[in-house]
């Protein structure tokens, strides 16, 4: 008797999600679409330029003005600047340094064995949230999760048989749909901080809001995070790509047999090198003198330990990459390290490319006041309606999401909404805390459905490594379940850590003016 194969059931999920994927997909290459966003944001300029717009920027004090990019100066301004606005372009240069260690780690086999040894410890059935919670806490790394956690977890679904764009998605939400879900503190923390001490000043003049005022609150987040990442991955996600083929070149993938005696023993001399190295940076980081602190503090954000994150990642991947090749055998000289540095560099090819475009397309956008016009009127427009408290901190969170769509940067964003925000929601009887707090959950949400997302372009090219047509519609429509209900499911979680009461953070409250 002949057993046949049932098919897997389309569901009106799966129906509506491959709609978007052809639809997204039928857009031209990412690098154009950033070509005719330049040339739109231009002409936009040219044609709002001499309207008189009542929004007061808050960054000025004065109505907002745009910026016609069609004049001869701000033409012969972006040709003169144009290779500045490359290659000052803050995500290449994390990207690009960050690889250089990688490659030398990935290409010597400390990579591959570091897999090897985890996979033998993490059950295949609690393999997603893992990898999310991993995408998590490498916020404290700035941006690392996005050049490191992201295409390693393609790697890890790929060698345990599951579909690599799974793991691509599931590290993807982590790292920036959960960007502000976090039980560690990091540098986004004091930064977001700054804008909302100085907007709540507005209202009153000696008001002090702590740095950690949400640590609570994003930390508890990160359960939440973690559990609907996961379901969404396996029960949406995975299922749905089960007809997807992977035809990409997989060759230069790490195999993973069995770790040899040599191997195991180059892995551990390796990585005993590496916390020598973190442990040496500790020692050197613990005096309140520390030339790594700002001002004795060492998760400030002008801190210089967090200012040299990424070329750190740069050596406790290099150094350990290269004890690890030479002990096992795969590097026999000096240049077989720059071989695989080069490697690592033929795959940046083409997002070199395409950030080209984007970075001028950002640096237009922001040049132009458009975003800025943008936020400022969503903001009075919410502002007008004179909702109920709740209901306020929905649409914030709403708002935000929808303004994160075209304004990528989370402290630009705050430095324009925040002086609105907070002084409003003030004299609603809402803290800074709180408000801070709803901006995050929205500004999370939505980043990882957004191609003017500086790092969008990079994980495209991630997945293009498995599966070669990938498109802006394939990454958009794996990631719409996750960016849904993290913005609805986020959003009811915020309401009921609300209702219970549950203190969002260091000296935070619920209520201005605290009682």
């Amino acid at each position: 008797m002949t057993e046949t194969k049932t098919e897997p059931k389309v569901t009106a999920v799966t129906r509506f999600l491959n709609f978007i994927e052809r639809v997204g997909n039928k857009l031209p290459d990412p690098a154009i679409i950033f070509l005719f966003a330049l040339l739109t944001i231009w002409v936009f300029s040219w044609l709002l330029s001499g309207v008189d717009f009542s929004a007061i920027d808050p960054r000025t004090g004065e109505a907002i003005i745009i910026n016609n990019l069609l004049t001869g100066d701000a033409i012969a301004n972006f040709l003169t600047s144009m290779v500045k606005t490359f290659t000052g372009f803050a995500p290449l240069g994390v990207v690009l340094v960050a690889m250089l260690g990688v490659g030398v780690a990935e290409h010597s086999g400390y990579i591959n064995t570091a897999i090897k040894l985890m996979l033998k410890r993490t059950p295949k059935a609690l393999l997603t949230p893992v990898i999310i919670l991993v995408a998590i806490v490498s916020h404290t790394a700035t941006d690392a999760g996005y050049v490191l956690v992201i295409p390693l977890a393609g790697v890890i679904y790929y060698s345990m048989g599951r579909h690599p764009l799974a793991g691509i998605a599931a590290a993807f939400a982590g790292v920036s749909g959960g960007f502000s879900a976090n039980f560690i503190p990091s540098g986004i923390d004091p930064l977001l901080q700054s804008f909302t001490q100085t907007a709540s000043q507005i209202i009153q003049p000696d008001m002090v809001v702590n740095p950690l005022n949400n640590i609570y609150f994003t930390g508890i987040s990160s359960l939440f995070i973690v559990l609907v990442g996961w379901f969404i991955t396996d029960r949406i996600i995975e299922p749905r790509l089960e007809a997807t083929k992977v035809d990409g070149d997989t060759d230069d993938l790490p195999s993973f047999d069995e770790i040899t005696a040599k191997e195991k023993k180059s892995f551990y001399v390796a990585t005993a090198v590496m916390l020598a190295g973190i442990a040496l940076l500790i020692w050197a980081a613990l005096p309140a003198d520390s030339p790594l602190r700002h001002e004795g503090k060492l998760t400030e954000f002008k801190a210089p330990m967090m200012q040299m994150i990424v070329p750190l990642i740069f050596l406790l991947f290099w150094i350990p990459g290269a004890v690890y090749g030479f002990m096992a055998g795969t590097f026999k000289q000096t240049k077989d390290m720059i071989d695989a540095m080069t490697k690592a560099m033929n795959g940046m090819s083409y997002y070199l490319v395409m950030v080209f475009f984007c970075a001028l397309f950002v640096a237009a956008f922001g040049q132009s006041n458009l975003g800025a016009l943008m936020a400022i009127e969503g903001a009075e427009v919410l502002k007008s309606l004179a909702l109920p408290s709740a209901v306020t901190i929905v649409g914030i969170i709403f708002l935000t999401a929808i303004v994160n769509l075209f304004v990528g940067s989370a402290s630009g964003k705050w430095a324009l909404l925040a002086p609105i925000f907070v002084p409003m929601l003030m004299q609603l009887g809402i803290s800074p805390d709180l408000t801070q707090a709803a901006y995050r959950v929205g500004d999370s949400s939505s980043n990882i459905i957004t191609p003017l997302m500086p790092y969008f372009p990079l994980v495209v090219v991630y997945c293009q490594k498995y599966v070669k047509d990938t498109g802006i519609g394939t990454l958009i429509a794996m990631m719409l379940p996750f960016s849904i209900a993290f913005l609805i499911g986020w959003t009811l979680f915020m309401l009921a850590y609300w209702s219970f009461g549950i203190p969002l953070g260091l000296q935070a409250s619920y209520v201005y003016p605290a009682g």
